[in-house]
């Protein structure tokens, strides 16, 4: 039996499971890898290849690396693919492209649509409280998260989850799941299905003043915000005109009063913090220009922190 031919399309950490997966599938002949240019990093600004080009020279594929994917239009089209498959590949991919696969493009999308489609799809379930996101393996068209679907497969999000940990996750089930739902959706065993738009919701991409915490809203709000906002654009606050990084915090909610909204004070020998409505403790945290600290070494080097109000 032929070989399914596809071309992987994607760029960041996230995408290298699934580009493992199907290079160890059978079903499958990975024919190249798109992905975006290096791009300069740490304070050498030194070049640095996006771990999707890594994972692709290790196993000797051909790799393309244009500024726009539109530009290699005649090289894929000469690959014949039957379909791009798509995973984080971080630049819209225009019309054009979407139909040069003789069956599209099937992309992997890291959370249960139509519910949330966008960026910060990660995030958004953490901020909200859910209990269950997912994976959808759909189509693409010339709208940002609104093709058909092929497959939906749920996580079940894990207390203290974080953007970081949730992102991990939903990367190693979309590459447990998308050999299966590529292959049968090539060999015609799957009916694509429409979306209900009248569903969905849009969540932008974050920015470093998304992170920004209001410190009068309810702490179990604020304690979900921080772990949806690890590791960027982090939960910030102010003090002193510098940006105080809040990494982590307690998971259990204070039932407490007592302060001023965002006023730390001691609980149990403790760092906590007032919210608008009960009160967070927490565990790591790290001032502009600093190494990250846990409380108890910040309130050692911090005396007079304590009793700041924050914001």
């Amino acid at each position: 039996m032929a070989k399914h031919r596809i071309v992987f399309v994607g760029t960041p950490k996230f995408s290298v499971p699934s580009l493992k997966a199907l290079i160890a599938d059978t079903r499958f002949d990975v024919l190249a890898v798109v992905t975006q240019p290096d791009m300069p990093a740490g304070r050498s600004l030194e070049l640095c290849p996006p771990p999707v080009k890594v994972t692709a020279q290790a196993y000797g594929l051909p790799v393309f690396q244009p500024q726009k994917i539109s530009l290699i239009a005649d090289e894929l089209r000469a690959l014949a693919p039957e379909a791009l498959v798509v995973v984080a590949y971080s630049q819209l991919i225009p019309e054009s492209i979407l139909k040069l696969p003789s069956k599209g493009c099937v992309n992997i999308h890291g959370s249960l649509l139509p519910k949330y489609r966008g960026a910060s799809v990660i995030q958004a379930p953490l901020m909200n409280g859910d209990a269950i996101t997912g994976i959808t393996i759909m189509l693409m068209d010339k709208t940002l998260d609104t093709g058909d679907i092929l497959s939906q497969h749920e996580y079940s999000i894990a207390a203290g989850e974080t953007s970081e940990s949730l992102s991990n996750a939903l990367s190693l089930l979309g590459a447990e799941v998308l050999p299966n739902s590529l292959a049968r959706y090539l060999d015609g065993l799957i009916t694509p299905q429409a979306q209900d738009n009248s569903l969905a919701n849009y969540v932008g991409r974050l920015e470093k003043k998304d992170g920004i915490i209001d410190w009068t809203k309810p702490a179990v709000e604020i304690e979900r915000f921080v772990r949806a906002m690890y590791p960027w654009p982090s939960a910030w606050t102010w003090i002193n005109g510098k940006q105080l990084k809040i990494l982590e915090v307690d998971p259990h909610i204070i039932e407490i009063d007592s302060q001023k909204q965002g006023k730390t004070f001691l609980y149990n020998s403790s760092l906590a913090i007032q919210c608008g409505r009960n009160s967070l403790l927490v565990r790591r945290l790290q001032l502009e220009g600093k190494k990250a600290m846990t409380s108890e070494e910040f309130i050692r080097g911090y005396h007079d922190f304590v009793g700041t109000v924050l914001g």
